[in-house]
């Protein structure tokens, strides 16, 4: 027998055996709508620096996802963050600001485990005082940013204030999980 013909058999074989199950078996779909995310956008105090909030952390199998929404007024900025082991999407709602990304952070110093960040939002990282040769974007309504785990994030100047959506990959599933009744809960006021 020929060789190619032999090679592609066992490419062939090969794709056949793949495991082709979901890797969420019977998990159900979640909803989450604008009312609700505009909920916590509304009662996030415009004369806080930073608001990050958790609107829902869900399981889909090998990984949890989780949808939050900040409010960054202009005086926020400073510090650089950095998340070991969660990677974030941003999707800019409202607002203007300049996020400079990188791998390359001067003085980074680890959050200690029992911050609420690391506890409640996005698992063990640290915060820097720079970046160094890092990408510098102009973020307006409807952009959107990919933050993978380990790279720094900051914002050097926020025009006036700054919301976005957050999607955070949470393949460790270092996150607490949050249901629709607690997210409900949440914003009844019982934390």
């Amino acid at each position: 027998m020929d060789w190619k013909i032999l090679l592609l058999a066992g490419c062939a074989s090969a794709l056949m055996a793949q495991d082709t199950r979901p890797s969420c078996n019977k998990c159900s779909g979640t909803y989450i709508t604008n009312d609700e995310v505009q909920a916590y956008l509304k009662r996030a105090p415009r004369d806080a620096v930073v608001t990050d909030q958790q609107v829902r952390a869900v399981d889909i199998g090998k990984s949890n996802v989780d949808i939050g929404v900040v409010y960054r007024n202009k005086t926020a900025g400073g510090a650089v963050a950095e998340h070991d082991l969660v990677s974030e999407v941003y999707h800019v709602i409202d607002g203007s600001a300049t996020l400079v990304l990188g791998s390359d952070i001067t003085e980074l110093k680890r959050r200690p485990a029992d911050d609420r960040a690391v506890k409640m939002l996005n698992g063990p990282g640290g915060n820097g005082v720079s970046i160094r040769n890092g990408a510098t974007y102009q973020l307006k309504p409807g952009d959107v940013v990919i933050i993978p785990a380990g790279v720094g994030h900051w914002f050097t100047k926020i025009d006036d204030h700054i919301s976005y959506l957050m999607v955070r990959v949470d393949p460790d599933k270092v996150t607490p999980l949050k249901d629709e009744a607690a997210s409900k809960a949440d914003l009844a006021g019982a934390r």
